[in-house]
């Protein structure tokens, strides 16, 4: 019997947003594919860049909607920003908050103190994901930063889907402060795609063979590799068929699947030989500059072995500095849209 990809991992760590749930349901596949990991012995943890909420409002949420967590398998980026404040500011330091109640606990849990405008004279500010942001607060930070705080964000995420669409996130508060303050701006970060909240989940868990399962390349696929984590994407959430073939090497995830029940099937492989690729009976070629899969499939299985195959050979023209089409295949892998 072929090996379980799991097999190869002692700990999960799941993206939420796109990954679990989309807003107040989860995502296909997510309740089982956790309850499965743990019947294996394989610990499991979730990670979100999404500092609005506390880990056990978040843990709740995941019970509601059948995922099984305790709170102690939650880390969010609010805990992580925390202990990158606490680790480079003196003890009961000021800290504008421009996010939420839940990221200013955080911060109050690590010995400094939470304020709520600019004339408090913080020493930092930290920018955070919140629903109810108001414009006057983002300017009062923007004010704050300008006089001498030292400006900090939990993550960078320009936008969040959710089972309506995708919304704005905080990089686009982040993105308002950074044409106030100017060029080669930019704050310090906790969350994907920068080290700490990643580091902080594997220290929690005491994994020593993590692989992280997210949505996003350009946060969660990218801190994977910024931590040298092994990585699966999940077509579940933000990016698709299009972002992987027109990925840049820090932006390649080491798996795909559909969703996270991916863990729980064979692992997926490709050979290369020469120009071509083969993964299960899939076989990827380029011809007069345009990529094809002989054996696209028409279930999602078979796609997502089509578009394995097609990757090793995109990917490595683009290392090359070679452009191939790849549009006609896109639109093919109609399952995975």
């Amino acid at each position: 019997m072929s090996e379980k990809l799991c097999a190869r991992y002692d700990a999960a760590l799941f993206d939420l947003d796109g990954v679990i749930y989309l807003g107040p349901r989860a995502v296909e596949g997510a309740p089982e594919g956790v309850d499965g990991l743990r019947a294996e012995g394989v610990r499991v943890g979730f990670v979100t860049n999404n500092a609005a909420r506390t880990p056990r409002t978040v843990a709740e949420h995941l019970t509601r909607i059948g995922v099984r967590c305790d709170v102690a398998d939650v880390v969010t980026s609010a805990q992580a920003s925390a202990r990158m404040l606490a680790e480079t500011l003196p003890a009961g330091s000021r800290v504008l908050i421009s996010g939420t109640s839940a990221l200013a606990a955080e911060i109050e849990a690590a010995g400094l103190t939470p304020v709520w405008c600019s004339r408090d004279e913080p020493a930092a500010v930290i920018q955070g994901y919140d629903p109810e942001m108001t414009w006057p607060r983002v300017t009062d930070a923007a004010h704050a930063v300008q006089a001498g705080a030292r400006w900090f964000a939990t993550n960078p995420d320009m936008t969040r889907p959710t089972d309506l669409g995708l919304e704005p996130g905080v990089g686009t508060q982040i993105a308002t402060l950074r044409v106030c303050l100017g060029p080669g701006a930019e704050p310090e970060m906790a969350g994907k795609p920068y080290p700490p909240l990643l580091r902080e989940t594997v220290r929690w868990l005491s994994a020593e063979r993590p692989i992280f399962v997210g949505d996003r390349l350009d946060t969660d696929i990218e801190g994977a590799h910024n931590v040298d984590m092994d990585s699966l994407f999940v077509f579940t959430g933000a990016h698709g068929v299009r972002d992987l073939l027109a990925a840049d090497a820090p932006w390649r995830p080491t798996r795909i699947g559909y969703d996270i029940r991916a863990l729980l099937e064979p692992v997926r492989s490709a050979e290369v030989v020469e120009d071509s690729a083969r993964c299960g009976s899939a076989v990827a070629t380029v011809v007069d500059g345009k990529l094809w899969v002989d054996g696209v499939g028409t279930d999602r299985r078979g796609q997502l072995d089509a578009l394995w195959a097609a990757l090793q050979l995109a990917w490595r023209a683009a290392d090359e500095g070679v452009v191939v089409d790849t549009e006609e295949l896109a639109r093919a892998l109609d399952l995975l849209h």
